[in-house]
């Protein structure tokens, strides 16, 4: 009866939301209904953005967009006849209907996302007896030893029981198919990175493995570690991704509470800004795109039981991998791939909202491009080869939600079609849109500023407005024909490994730059004609403004990407994080007391008191003393004194880690990842909802100053190269 009356209930609230979206009304009744339905919403999110008020705001705006998509559906579309406006203007109302069903998916997806889980380091050092063992895996393809030194030293420093946990370096590179190349040149430097990464992993601690042939990519490497490996759990890091010394106490303990637990995904950090944090520079004040994904999202799907493996920072049962023979390697993304078949035969997800490791993202926008690129053709391959809405074993929940990580790959169609639109009525005079000016601001922009405000609701401090835009339209110019590629060939793809150890040491433009000057060339001309035509047909004024504003606003999203493009030289591949670790520095005999102020993957910065070590002389040989986290006893990492700077009653050391022995990379891992509290706080820094009007004025800033800096770059790329003097003979 109870069922029967929820039904009832439901049904009838389905009948009055169709009946109040389909009402007939004047253009003035809608434009006022419109304004107060932003009013309300606007006054609830100031009485709080979380819990029931949330919800109701959210609700408002919805119906918003339900108006909206009934009169674009009834009244908007060009003549079937007139298939020069009809084709276009179906493509464009499909675009929009293609950005409605992804906005009703996400509401569904992260309306209440589930909170943050409390530590487990504490309660699992209690239970210490009774770990489960761990096999750690570190895949590995053509990162250098260096970068794979501090994630293995990073990884053997975990804090958990030495007999119950193993790490693996897992080395394609120096696979016996790569040592027997038919290219002697190839053969060599595989046998050299065999024989040097061997080394590497038995001094720190790991155990070396690789295989006969490179099948499968990284989930055949992954597999071949799971057929010589034992452990109850595999914990998996990519070879930038070095743990905390936390990671596992945080992560098994879910394991041993829910049996049919196959995964706990943790959280992807980064030291180094992407390509469009960099050249923008908001590394340090804006959260980073990936935090709406890890802040958000996964809690979101983790709520419907369908967060999912991202191929890094993650723990897996053997048990649950052992029903899907291992990693799956059909498509290029096997992370989410394993994830959907583990899901569809009933096991379980969990998500953790704590950074746990620090990695490196690319650092230039071509490596950004390439890595975003596979990204979107492996979701297309799993659309295509296993699509969720018919995965047997699925819940409804968990076939939306995967419908809404595969689907989101989409965006470069309706991103190129919003693009293009305008130009078809500015330039060839297509009517693809019928409505008048009125009409448009009635409708059209109410949903378009409700659409603002409900992102603003639903991932405010983690994503500010007009960033998701900036960040979809600099990937649709080249993921567009990669996703169309991926569609016509499904089985094309083959997996590429991001470069991440990158440094752009002066400024240029980006390699792959060329076609976003194009497409800002076209649009600029484009409001030329807008006011052209505003003055030649004022009695099409209303909608001519209406579609140049439009073009405009394109023209802003297209000058803010000039200046992502623009790349900017930079010294340090990785940004310092703060610290306060007391220590002592080796200067002369003497060993004088400091403090440990921020540190990188590279180098510190000490404090000392006193002037003492003002005299210190650049390159010169030090050393810092410090107790590690890992075993309490105080250790001395030898360094190059780079700077010196007397700062009031205390002098500044700036220091390059000068790495020896074995030892020494662990020590700069304690240094740098041993404490994942220090990332958090980081993040934390950066977060605070702008709001929607104070976020679109900082960005339209930002836009018109990026476009000034993309156009000096390009001006100083066109400059002819200055003839090099012949030497005198």
């Amino acid at each position: 009866m109870r069922k029967l009356v929820i039904v009832a209930f439901w049904a009838a609230m389905s009948v009055a939301v169709i009946a109040l979206v389909t009402l007939p009304i004047s253009l003035r009744t809608q434009l006022i209904a419109g304004l107060f339905v932003l009013s309300v919403m606007m006054i609830l999110k100031s009485i709080s953005a979380e819990g029931i008020w949330r919800l109701i705001s959210l609700a408002f705006g919805t119906a918003i967009v339900m108006r909206y998509v009934y009169w674009r559906t009834t009244s908007t579309l060009p003549p079937v006849n007139q298939l020069e406006d009809f084709i276009p203007g179906l493509l464009l109302y499909l675009a929009e209907m293609y950005s409605v069903m992804m906005l009703a998916i996400s509401l569904f997806v992260v309306a209440l996302p589930l909170p943050a889980k409390p530590s487990r380091a504490k309660e699992q050092r209690e239970k210490w007896d009774d770990l489960p063992t761990v096999d750690v895996f570190i895949p590995t393809y053509n990162e250098d030893s260096d970068l794979l030194a501090k994630t293995i030293a990073a990884s053997v420093s975990m804090d958990y029981p030495a007999d119950k946990f193993k790490v693996w370096l897992l080395d394609d590179g120096g696979s016996v198919q790569k040592r027997n190349s038919a290219k002697i040149t190839d053969a060599h430097a595989a046998e050299a990175r065999y024989v040097e990464l061997k080394k590497l992993a038995e001094d720190l601690g790991a155990t070396y493995i690789t295989r006969e042939r490179n099948e499968h990519a990284k989930a055949g490497n992954l597999n071949n570690a799971l057929e010589h490996s034992t452990g109850d759990l595999i914990a998996v890091f990519d070879a930038d991704h070095a743990p905390a010394r936390d990671f596992l106490l945080e992560t098994v303990g879910y394991f041993a509470e829910e049996d049919k637990l196959f995964l706990v995904q943790t959280p992807h950090f980064f030291l180094n800004p992407d390509p469009l944090e960099r050249n923008l520079q908001t590394f340090e004040k804006m959260p980073s795109e990936n935090e709406m994904f890890y802040g958000i999202i996964q809690r979101g799907l983790d709520k419907w039981n369908a967060s999912f493996f991202c191929g890094s920072a993650a723990v897996l049962s053997r048990k649950a991998l052992a029903e899907t023979d291992g990693f799956s390697g059909i498509s290029i993304t096997e992370d989410c791939e394993t994830a959907l078949a583990l899901h569809g035969k009933g096991w379980k997800s969990i998500y953790i909202d704590k950074p746990l490791i620090a990695g490196l993202q690319p650092a230039t926008f071509a490596s950004f491009i390439g890595q975003r690129s596979r990204w979107a053709q492996g979701m297309m391959q799993i659309l295509r080869y296993r699509f969720p809405p018919l995965k047997r074993g699925l819940s409804l929940p968990q076939r939306l939600c995967y419908m809404s990580s595969t689907l989101f790959w989409l965006f470069p169609f309706p991103r190129a079609i919003f693009l293009v639109a305008p130009l078809f009525y500015l330039f060839f005079d297509l009517e693809i849109f019928t409505a008048s000016g009125g009409e448009f601001m009635a409708y059209t922009l109410t949903y378009m500023v409700v659409n603002l405000i409900m992102q603003n609701y639903l991932y405010g401090a983690f994503r500010w407005p007009w960033i998701s835009e900036l960040y979809e339209y600099v990937q649709t110019v080249h993921l567009l024909p990669a996703v169309i590629s991926v569609i016509l060939h499904p089985s094309k793809p083959t997996f590429k490994v991001t470069a991440k150890d990158e440094s752009i040491s002066t400024s240029r433009l980006s390699e792959i730059s060329t076609p976003f000057f194009i497409v800002f060339a076209v649009l600029v001309v484009a409001v030329f004609v807008t006011i052209y035509r505003v003055y030649t047909e004022p009695f099409k004024a209303d909608v001519t403004l209406v579609v140049g504003g439009w073009n405009l606003l394109n023209l802003i999203m297209a000058g803010a990407a000039l200046g992502v493009v623009s790349e900017r030289g930079e010294r340090q591949i990785t940004r310092r994080i703060k610290v306060s670790r007391r220590c002592e520095f080796q200067f002369g005999d003497n060993w004088l007391p400091g403090t440990i102020e921020d540190v990188s993957v590279y180098g510190v910065r000490i404090v000392l008191y006193g002037h003492e070590a003002s005299t210190a002389k650049v390159n010169d040989l030090s050393g810092v003393r410090f107790k590690t986290y890992f075993d309490q006893q105080p250790h001395i990492l030898p360094m190059n004194i780079r700077n010196v700077q007397t700062l009031g009653e205390t002098t500044a050391i700036g220091c390059l880690f000068a790495p020896q022995e074995p030892l020494h990379q662990k020590l700069i891992s304690d240094l740098v990842f041993a404490d994942s509290s220090q990332w958090t706080q980081f993040q934390l820094s950066r977060r605070g909802n702008p709001g929607l009007l104070k976020g679109s004025v900082r960005f339209f800033g930002l836009a018109l100053f990026q476009t000034y800096r993309g156009l000096v770059y390009l001006a100083r790329s066109a400059r002819p190269a200055k003839p090099v003097a012949k030497a005198a003979r």
